[in-house]
């Protein structure tokens, strides 16, 4: 049966399944629905129109699905979507989406998102994602399958994070990280492929080589931009191992509307 303490507060129109357990003088609103497994720790308030898949593990005094901190917005209904088996530690906040823009914050599954980080209005995090203690992302922002933000990484509006990409502690990011990157400074600056990342993750000693030399042509090799698209795009085509990694990034880098680190 489901575990509600006698100090949580359940609005009327709340769903919960029958195995969710609420801690102590949490608050569940009216339109929250809440998936089979999932753990909301005490204090913690979820609001607005919120979904939460199964196993999540939601840790105290986190703030999820509040008003997006946008002055477009004015009281719509817009969404926050959370999937399944996502860890979400203790003061974290994220926020609805605006209906002028997607009108959607989504987050995916098995996510390990630490204390203190905000995730804000609008924003798309993938899947397998790591935001360490305090990274904070503003508006808009797409954060790719396995990537990292170290503690405390600042993200600008409409950024884009690329899959498997890492910031460092402390990072201020203001334009696109491409995929498979390391970046970190003030402001971000490249410094090489995430070598361990995507080794922990059965990347192929033959792929890496092959996007070792793709970041070498669009970071070393003292190209521009378009340059360095046509000799990534020959590499494309001519790499039997970690070609479509390198289609990958140059579609990233194709769709970018505030430009790439460089």
């Amino acid at each position: 049966m489901t575990k509600i303490h006698s100090s949580a507060v359940i609005e009327p129109g709340a769903e919960l399944d029958e195995t969710v357990e609420i801690g102590p003088y949490a608050v569940i609103g009216a339109h929250v629905k809440i998936g089979a497994g999932t753990k909301i720790g005490s204090h913690s308030v979820l609001e607005g129109h919120t979904t939460l898949g199964k196993d999540n593990q939601i840790g105290h005094y986190a703030a999820l699905g509040g008003a997006p901190q946008d002055m477009k917005y004015r009281g719509e209904p817009t969404q926050l979507e959370i999937g399944d088996r996502n860890t979400i530690r203790e003061f974290t906040t994220i926020h609805t989406g605006t209906v002028q823009d997607t009108g959607l914050t989504r987050i995916g599954n098995d996510n390990w998102i630490m204390a203190y980080v905000h995730i804000a209005h609008d924003c798309i995090v993938g899947n397998h994602t790591i935001f360490a203690s305090n990274a904070q992302i503003a508006g808009h922002v797409q954060v790719g399958d396995w990537a990292i933000l170290g503690g405390m990484a600042g993200v600008h509006q409409f950024v884009r994070i690329g899959a498997h990409s890492m910031l460092g502690g402390a990072t201020v990011l203001i334009q696109d990280i491409p995929p498979f990157i390391m970046a970190a400074g003030d402001k971000a600056k490249p410094h090489g492929i995430n070598l361990e990342g995507l080794r922990r993750r059965g990347f192929t000693s033959a792929a890496i080589t092959t996007l070792r030399t793709a970041y070498r042509t669009l970071y070393k090799a003292g190209l521009s931009l378009e340059e360095a698209k046509i000799q990534l795009a020959e590499l494309a085509a001519q790499a039997d191992d970690g070609n479509a990694h390198v289609q990958e990034l140059l579609s990233f880098i194709a769709d970018t509307q505030r430009g790439i680190i460089r």
